[in-house]
């Protein structure tokens, strides 16, 4: 990050942006993984949810584009929708132990999305155009829940995850294309 080439706002966003994904990553790596993929799924997503919130408010208190703010706003709404669900079934769902083999494949493919998810979040191209930035950032951020859930849905899980790995992954597929799409007609 070339801090002298960006305005005060720009290193305030920015600052807030990598506080937020080291936060992130932090709650992520470090979960507390039992037997169940169910369970260890939703330890790890809800670090992750709770990211995409922040940084949406983050955004949310400097653009006034409007579609932004409105993918921002959703971000905000459906995620932390999601976080409840998850929470609600994470007792029951913890009850279902995978085979050792499962858990072991489940974990690899995991690390492999989040630790790629990570590398392109933190190395995301930042500009003085905070909008660009939050897409740039987001986009991968999504694509990292998409993998992780369609991962997780390879594997025997509880009946209560499987409806809300469905809709991060039709939420957030949507998502991608409407930041792809706005990214396309922005200044980056």
């Amino acid at each position: 990050m070339h801090c002298l080439h960006f305005s005060e706002v720009t290193k305030q966003y920015l600052s807030r942006f990598y506080e937020i994904l080291d936060t992130m990553i932090c709650g992520m790596t470090q979960a507390e993984l039992t037997q169940s993929i169910s369970h260890n799924f939703i330890v790890q997503m809800i670090p992750h949810h709770e990211a995409a919130i922040r940084m949406s408010q983050n955004i949310l208190q400097y653009t006034t584009l409007v579609p932004l703010q409105n993918i921002a706003q959703n971000i905000v709404e459906m995620q932390t929708k999601s976080i409840a669900y998850m929470q609600d079934a994470l007792k029951s769902c913890s009850d279902l132990v995978n085979t050792q083999e499962d858990l072991r494949l489940y974990q690899i493919c995991f690390h492999q999305i989040s630790e790629t998810m990570f590398c392109k979040m933190q190395n995301a191209r930042s500009t003085n155009q905070i909008n660009a930035n939050f897409m740039r950032e987001m986009i991968p951020h999504h694509e990292g829940a998409i993998q992780m859930s369609g991962n997780a849905l390879r594997y025997p899980i509880c009946s209560e995850l499987k409806p809300i790995l469905e809709e991060i992954i039709s939420s957030q597929e949507r998502g991608v294309l409407e930041m792809r799409r706005l990214l396309c007609r922005i200044p980056a």
